[in-house]
């Protein structure tokens, strides 16, 4: 799980989203399904990849404090 694989998989959503586009508008037009019926996969196509980046993504740094200046340090509260 390194950023490469994180960069990776946000550079291929577009495509992707693009192709389940193309699949689903072809099935509209050979008549197996409405696009009306077909057009949730959309939606569940974009949440997958948005998880596989999520999974794929570099850990965040836990949020620490900064820590606190003694008086009359440069930056710091004044007495």
């Amino acid at each position: 799980m390194n950023n490469r694989a994180a960069l990776y998989a946000q550079a291929i959503r577009g495509p992707i989203v693009l192709i389940a586009i193309g699949v689903l508008f072809a099935v509209h037009q050979a008549g197996i399904l409405p696009f009306s019926r077909t057009w949730p996969l959309l939606i569940i196509v974009f949440g997958v990849m948005k998880l596989i980046e999520r999974w794929n993504a570099p850990p965040r740094p836990a949020h620490t404090a900064p820590p606190p200046y003694p008086p009359g340090a440069q930056g710091g509260p004044r007495p």
